[in-house]
């Protein structure tokens, strides 16, 4: 209610400017209201509101000046396009086609022409429909490899070192596949630089938890990163540097919350072992997969000797294979343990199938506003039209004459409105994918041409 009260201000401003000689005056004089304090004032109210429901909405200040700054450009670039069009035609006017297409160009640019109304609102309710399109491909992609049918369900943990290759051997035998075995070594945090949980006891300033010292860390050690990882911040190298340093990668959100920087010491205790490192790159990790992920990790070539077990994830198939694997599991390695997510997995898998009808649900709703939205703004000149029309019929045009008129002046408008509105939908939808939701973005052809 608020912003239609804002925009309709918008119009009823010109109603102050007008001389009540207008209306018995045959000539055309447009008002000009650039310099009118009043129409800049509604205007400012207008980018407040939407800033100010956008942080009631998004409950974060940056969040809303983005996405307010971003209605803005929106607005502007479809105000510049129409600007554009209108010049075009008027300054290549095409004088030797035929009347109806001269007629349907200068439509265009008409005293009382509402190119600028139609091209905004037809692009922003494109734009609007082919984010909606490209935002529920994003999340349902993001579902569904959540849910994916392949992922692990059976953990085998506690393995040792000499037991490895025969549990993965056995587990091959049974036909099952080895997603992965990753060796795990436990150890504590002693040192930060030159900081230790004596320090934090004694200066509650420093931006570090004390549970950094007081947990044992779980770490393991490889050349290469996983599926759920990237580098966010610094180098990984995989191996131990030539120089004997060793610098391992932490996860970024532990990095972050406990002030810890590229280049910073730490110095952890593997039973009774001292081993000092750098801190060498950030990770990024997702922890919402089903497979081991570390806090820290080292190379190559510090850690193979220290204690350790290993820790295997299988996809068993069915209820009775998982028995039996269990059961050959406890008559060859009784030390072994052996952890059965299948009805996890279930319950989530129909969680996450019932979060994308929900998804489906809201996405075809939006896209139904849009339209309606995009079928009001196209009817908003019905009125203008129909006296257009009873003129041209009156001058002798025919039906089929005012039916192309009126269809080229909307096929210029709708054609580059829906362009400019496709393309502010992609640039849109590519920001939320790397910054909103932290994924891979892949257009989505089909609805774009559609649309």
């Amino acid at each position: 209610v608020v912003i239609s009260f804002l925009f309709a201000l918008l119009p009823l401003i010109s109603i102050r400017k007008v001389s009540p000689l207008n209306t018995l005056r045959l000539s055309f004089q447009s008002l000009s209201l650039f310099r009118d304090p009043l129409k800049w004032l509604v205007y400012l109210a207008i980018l407040l509101f939407i800033f100010g429901f956008s942080y009631i909405q998004l409950q974060g200040m940056q969040q809303a000046i983005f996405f307010t700054l971003g209605v803005l450009v929106a607005f502007l670039l479809l105000v510049g396009v129409a600007a554009l069009l209108m010049w075009t035609v008027r300054r290549f006017f095409p004088d030797s086609w035929s009347y109806l297409w001269r007629q349907g160009l200068a439509n265009l640019f008409r005293p009382n022409n509402q190119t600028t109304i139609l091209i905004v609102a037809i692009g922003l309710g494109t734009a609007f429909i082919c984010t909606m399109f490209s935002v529920q491909s994003i999340l349902l992609n993001r579902v569904m490899l959540s849910a994916s049918g392949n992922q692990s369900n059976t953990v085998l943990f506690d393995i040792q070192p000499a037991q490895i290759d025969s549990v993965v051997a056995l587990a091959r035998q049974q036909g099952l596949p080895v997603h992965s075995t990753v060796p795990i070594i436990n150890m504590r945090l002693e040192k930060v630089n030159d900081l230790t949980v004596e320090s934090l006891e004694k200066d509650s300033s420093i931006q570090m938890h004390k549970w950094v010292f007081d947990r044992e860390y779980r770490v393991t050690f490889r050349d290469s990163l996983t599926s759920s990882e990237k580098i966010s911040k610094g180098k990984w190298s995989g191996t131990v540097d030539p120089s004997g340093k060793i610098y391992v990668s932490i996860e970024e959100r532990f990095a972050q919350s406990n002030s810890l920087d590229i280049g910073d010491t730490m110095r952890f205790n593997v039973q009774g072992s001292v081993i000092s490192t750098i801190v060498g790159s950030y990770r990024a990790v997702d922890w919402n997969r089903i497979q081991t992920n570390f806090l820290v990790v080292f190379p190559k070539g510090v850690l193979e000797d220290a204690p350790q077990f290993h820790v295997m994830m299988t996809r068993i198939p069915t209820k009775q294979a998982s028995a039996r694997f269990q059961q050959l599991m406890v008559q060859r390695f009784p030390n072994v343990s052996i952890i059965d997510l299948t009805l996890v997995l279930s319950i989530v898998d129909q969680l996450l199938d019932k979060v994308g009808f929900v998804i489906r649900f809201m996405a075809g709703f939006s896209i139904f506003t849009g339209l309606i939205v995009l079928i009001a703004s196209v009817l908003i000149s019905k009125y203008q039209r129909i006296q257009e029309s009873v003129l041209l019929r009156t001058l002798g045009a025919s039906r089929k004459q005012i039916f192309y008129i009126t269809a080229l002046e909307y096929f210029f408008l709708g054609a580059l409105a829906a362009a400019t509105g496709i393309v502010l939908s992609l640039g849109i939808s590519w920001m939320l994918a790397k910054f909103v939701f932290e994924t891979s973005f892949n257009i989505q052809w089909l609805p774009l041409l559609l649309v």
